[in-house]
């Protein structure tokens, strides 16, 4: 593929936005290859992505955010982020006990089905360390305490890993513990959660057991950017199955986790892809 250039933005609604990137584009030579935008109607707010071969470009790559910043953003009140399709993504995968997710990931990463790297697995227990050997991903655990008297202490070791790998973003692959506000402000946006879709009806242990006990229809999974609000975070992606009187708690897991993969990679996906705008507590996912 072609280096291409992907501009994100949002800003207050007006006439001539499209008309001005898009000349901006042309005039200096690039090919847009890909277009989408929305408009907000009830808060006023555009939004676009938009994306453009860099072989023929005139401005030199290093200098386009700052063209960018200088003649639009200011006139636009425009927030934006600028990404190379050949920069690739480095996604660490942080995990507990739990295998599905973990595994569905690391097989459409050996697939070729994202162009991701993965510099490392961190987990607060020692049972995955397999799944990770048998994909070749160095496997680092730090347990914590449970009165948590160390946990300061493990997120400053982490922390200081995520920096020498080179982390830009963040899986959490049903990693059972709470992340701290000073990891979630160094990754604004880009910690990604996924749980079921029972909240806030199932709260605690064994919510597909107390569901089979209300007897509910649906399962669901819910995947969401981390935010300082427990499982409150924009959302990315979301999906429901049909259950019947005819399932036990057993299948509700199974079902459950099924989508629970489903729904995570995909909204990883998006992520990788630069699909995403976050705007208040919402996300607007492009095509």
């Amino acid at each position: 593929m072609k280096p291409t250039a992907i501009l994100l933005l949002h800003c207050p609604d007006r006439q001539g936005i499209i008309s001005d990137i898009t000349k901006f584009i042309t005039d200096n030579q690039g090919n847009i290859v890909y277009l989408d935008q929305h408009v907000d109607r009830q808060d006023g707010i555009f939004f676009m992505r938009i994306e453009w071969e860099l072989d023929t470009f005139l401005i030199p790559r290093d200098k386009i955010s700052e063209y960018i910043a200088t003649l639009y953003a200011p006139r636009y009140d425009m927030t934006f982020s600028l990404y190379f399709n050949d920069v690739r993504p480095r996604m660490a995968i942080f995990v507990s006990r739990m295998s599905h997710c973990l595994y569905d990931l690391l097989a459409r990463y050996k697939a070729g089905e994202w162009a991701v790297d993965i510099p490392c697995i961190i987990s607060n227990h020692d049972d995955l360390r397999y799944v990770a050997e048998q994909f070749d991903i160095p496997y680092y655990v730090w347990s914590i305490r449970k009165d948590h008297s160390n946990k300061a202490e493990v997120e400053a070791a982490e922390m200081e890993l995520l920096r020498q790998k080179g982390v830009t973003f963040i899986v959490l692959a049903r990693y059972m513990q709470i992340i701290s506000p000073e990891m979630i402000e160094a990754y604004p946006h880009h910690i990604i959660n996924i749980h079921h879709s029972f909240l806030p009806a199932f709260i605690g242990a064994r919510p597909y057991h107390q569901a089979w006990e209300r007897g509910v229809k649906i399962v669901g999974a819910t995947s969401h950017y981390v935010t300082t609000d427990l499982d409150a975070g924009p959302i990315i992606e979301q999906d429901v199955v049909r259950v019947t009187h005819k399932d036990t708690p057993d299948s509700l897991v199974l079902k459950g986790r099924d989508l629970e993969k489903i729904v995570l990679s995909r909204a990883v996906t998006k992520h990788i892809e630069r699909k995403i705008l976050t705007y208040k507590n919402k996300t607007i996912i492009f095509s």
